[in-house]
């Protein structure tokens, strides 16, 4: 549904209602000369806003210079859905609107920063852009070198910073995906190189049984016998470190009694397997032979130390092919940019990302809420807030403590809270946690942009909310996403 926004109706503008002399009693133009307070007179006017009438709308194009003469006034910043006053004020003299119009023309559009509205009658001095900006220029060159250079160096430093804060975590990530992807990358090659080795010994070992003229009876008798052995192991408990040692033991024992060759070396491949005495018992019996019975054994554990180097390569290469689904997932390579999406899905897959860096020392847990509905969102962007806000949350905890994730809805309005049990953030900088640059990291350790990045993500690309609550043991960021499109303006 498009919703119409509210019209701007201002009374027209009054040339020459106010005097040079009258200037002069406005903060904003005390200082200036007689010649200068009669050009600003002449070039400027004065305009009338009944109470509740809009003044200037944020977000369009900056073409008016405000100072208040009388009434009061309130600015407010859209968040959301929702309006939030920043400031209220009845002062004389304050001023508002194109305030960076004495910036050099560098291509970038000037728009209102902020809505003002006129809470009573309100009366006002207006010059146009052009006019506020050709005066900064002409007669405070110095002032305007000085402050063009900070706000233009402001922002390219901001870019550069924070494009080099995107490498850097690029290249923290990738590393990460590398070390967790060698894991099980190795763990296969080891599986397989050990597999190879064991299929050699198994066909030997049959090679053995074939010389010693077992009859065909026995031999598919055996057979069958490896099949329900492998068969029992798949489905058998699994054992503590503690009951594992304990079954070896036996096992151990049981082959040592009967004269197994190397019964130690193939015991540990039977207990991992989950079988125990009494299998090993029902396989002497079946087989009624006791020379058959030590190359049986050794037979048998060959298969299952096989089956067991099998599910090993399966588990290694499905945990690669899972890091490899949760790093599209995260980067939303083969999708569209803006699509409708389940949050858990980018929090699952930057949780595994960054696994390496939550290390073993923090627990964490999900409380998530499985109902919610999908939502409009830039996938991609958003697993760039959930990154900022978990490795702000590990970092606080020094390696050590619980992240909770938990989701829920409010409202119209999808709620992630992303916190942890480190030590806080101080009150004095509870306000400024969302400033550009502000760290309270060392210096080298933080660009201070992750948190302006994740805010202007969240509130200006998607039309949210981020908060923070804090105290000591608990600190939890919350983001608040809409459930629906944006309307249109």
């Amino acid at each position: 549904m498009t919703v119409e926004p509210e019209e701007i109706r201002l009374e027209p503008c009054e040339p020459g209602r106010l005097s040079a002399d009258e200037l002069k009693t406005l903060f904003l133009f005390e200082k200036l000369t007689d010649d200068q307070r009669t050009w600003i007179a002449g070039h400027g006017c004065t305009m009338r806003v009944p109470g509740g009438g809009l003044v200037l709308r944020e977000g369009d194009p900056a073409e008016q210079f405000f100072v208040l003469l009388s009434g009061t006034v309130s600015l407010t910043r859209r968040v959301g859905r929702d309006e939030v006053q920043t400031v209220r004020t009845e002062q004389r003299g304050v001023y508002m609107g194109a305030t960076n119009a004495y910036l050099r023309d560098d291509g970038l559009p000037r728009s209102y920063q902020a809505s003002m509205r006129a809470l009573s009658d309100a009366e006002f001095f207006v010059l146009s852009a052009a006019d506020f900006g050709w005066l900064m220029r002409e007669w405070f060159p110095m002032a305007i070198h000085l402050l063009e250079g900070l706000a233009l160096g402001m922002r390219s430093s901001q870019a550069m910073v924070g494009e080099r804060q995107r490498l850097q975590a690029l290249g923290a990530l990738s590393a990460g995906l590398m070390h967790e992807l060698n894991n099980p990358a190795a763990a296969a090659a080891r599986a397989t190189g050990a597999l190879r080795e064991r299929v050699a010994a198994m066909r030997m070992k049959l090679g053995k049984l074939a010389q010693g003229k077992v009859a065909p009876d026995r031999l598919t008798a055996l057979l069958n016998l490896q099949e329900e052995v492998i068969e029992r192991a798949a489905k058998a408990p699994v054992r503590t470190a503690m009951q594992l040692a304990d079954l070896e033991d036996e096992l151990g024992d049981w082959m040592d009694e009967r004269g197994v060759t190397n019964g130690w070396d193939v015991a540990p491949v039977f207990a991992q397997g989950g079988i125990d005495v009494d299998c090993l018992s029902e396989i002497e019996s079946r087989l009624d032979s006791p020379e058959l019975l030590d190359q049986a054994i050794h037979w048998i554990g060959y298969a299952l130390e096989t089956e067991q180097l099998m599910s090993d390569v399966e588990d290694a290469t499905g945990r690669v092919s899972s890091l490899v689904n949760a790093a599209k997932q995260y980067s939303h390579l083969d999708r569209a940019a803006h699509q409708w999406i389940d949050v858990h899905a980018g929090l699952d897959s930057t949780l595994v990302m960054l696994a390496h860096k939550i290390g073993e020392g923090v627990r964490v847990v999900k409380e998530y809420d499985r109902a919610l509905p999908q939502i409009p969102a830039h996938p991609a962007e958003l697993n760039q807030v959930w990154t900022n806000l978990i490795d702000n949350a590990v970092q606080a905890m020094s390696g050590a403590g619980t992240l909770t994730i938990r989701t829920y809805r409010e409202d119209e309005r999808v709620v992630i809270s992303v916190g942890d049990t480190g030590p806080g953030v101080p009150e004095e900088n509870r306000k400024r946690v969302f400033e550009p640059f502000f760290t309270t990291k060392a210096v080298g350790e933080g660009t201070g942009l992750g948190l302006d990045i994740s805010y202007r993500i969240v509130v200006n690309g998607h039309g949210g909310d981020i908060s923070l609550r804090s105290e000591p043991g608990d600190t939890r960021f919350l983001v608040r996403l809409p459930l629906s499109e944006p309307a249109s303006a």
